[in-house]
């Protein structure tokens, strides 16, 4: 396959040029057989790539259901998200052990309308309780070497993040561990004890001022040990409801487009109408596109990552920097840049064609 005269996503930029696909990866010299896709008029960007979604369309990774995740990858895929990391909540090991080996049972080969499970994202049960937000309290526990090792060991080492608040007894030798998989969050942790964690190895932060103390002119605590630490990047909800749209834009000021990693946080209810759902087994009331739990707490979004890059645009976030926090950070964040969310010879040939007003055209993934 090729497609010609796009306007193709390359490292921040977009260059007019044709772009060539053999065997599902990018190559560098045309096919000379196969489909032509005429793209004039249009953008190309790399497949979106979701590190934190907990589900869509009705389904729950946490329900630790096959089909299910099957559901969830056929709507990510229609909605231009190609890659994306399924998210559990806090539960004890035994849940968790059952729910991560869903994922590494999962075969999107089986069907191409799905999009891939590149890995996994745990988002606990290594929290604070002052700062659970939608998690259980129940099953919050101090960080624990040995379990996160039989739990990465049983579903063959997907585990690409693991959430944790640095202020927990034993935080800085797990850190120490795991240096490439920790992301703060779900934390009460002041600025120093964020910088320790920052300094000790941690490049991560689970959704930006969601779950953590706020960025206080006297106490920036993990916002402002997370800005001065240029190894670190931060996720953002870009739903316009976790985020008000004024802090995005300080956001991308703060951090730059190379350290934004745009996220949906996405529940069971996305893509869904509106009623009652659950999240990590607490019921959820969805209404338009705002989602709560019986106390009044946000839970999750009920809105995709392609909503969300969206957003950022409207919200005056430039395009080229939209797509990077939305492909090639997210990407980077999980170690996979050389796979996807990058539009280069050898990377996988996961693209979106889209019009002048960013509707999706086509989505190509072989």
């Amino acid at each position: 396959m090729k497609v010609i005269n796009a306007q193709v996503y390359e490292s921040g930029a977009f260059v007019r040029r044709d772009v060539y696909i053999r065997d599902g990866r990018i190559v560098s010299e045309d096919p000379g057989t196969g489909e032509t896709i005429d793209a004039e008029g249009m953008y190309m960007i790399p497949g979106l790539v979701d590190v934190h979604t907990h589900g869509a369309a009705g389904h729950d990774f946490c329900d630790a259901d096959p089909e299910g995740l099957k559901m969830i990858a056929e709507y990510e895929k229609k909605s231009g998200i190609t890659s994306f990391c399924p998210t559990s909540m806090t539960f004890d090991e035994t849940r968790l052990e059952k729910i991560f080996r869903t994922a590494a049972e999962f075969e999107w080969t089986v069907d191409r309308a799905r999009a891939r499970v590149v890995g996994i994202n745990m988002e606990g049960p290594f929290i604070s309780k002052s700062r659970k937000g939608a998690q259980n309290g129940k099953y919050i526990s101090a960080p624990d070497i040995g379990m996160f090792r039989r739990l990465n060991d049983g579903c063959g080492g997907m585990i690409r993040l693991v959430t944790l608040a640095p202020e927990l007894p034993g935080a800085e030798e797990f850190i120490r561990e795991f240096p490439d998989k920790v992301s703060v969050g779900h934390s009460d942790a002041d600025y120093d004890t964020a910088a320790r964690a920052f300094e000790a190895g941690a490049a991560h932060v689970t959704h930006l001022f969601n779950a953590m103390p706020p960025f206080h002119h006297r106490k920036p605590g993990i916002i402002g040990a997370a800005a001065e630490n240029e190894n670190v990047m931060v996720e953002v909800i870009c739903d316009g409801l976790h985020i008000h749209p004024a802090m995005i834009r300080s956001i991308f000021k703060l951090f730059g487009e190379d350290r934004v990693i745009l996220i949906s946080d996405s529940m069971e209810a996305t893509g869904m109408p509106d009623g009652m759902y659950e999240l990590g087994g607490q019921a959820v009331k969805k209404t338009g596109r705002r989602a709560l739990l019986e106390d009044g707490t946000l839970a999750g979004s009920a809105s995709n990552l392609y909503d969300c890059f969206r957003n950022a645009v409207s919200f005056g976030i430039p395009l080229a920097s939209a797509v990077k926090m939305a492909t090639e950070n997210p990407a980077r964040s999980i170690h996979m840049e050389k796979e996807i969310g990058v539009i280069a010879p050898g990377t996988r040939a996961d693209l979106l064609i889209l019009n002048q007003d960013l509707d999706i055209v086509k989505v190509i993934s072989e």
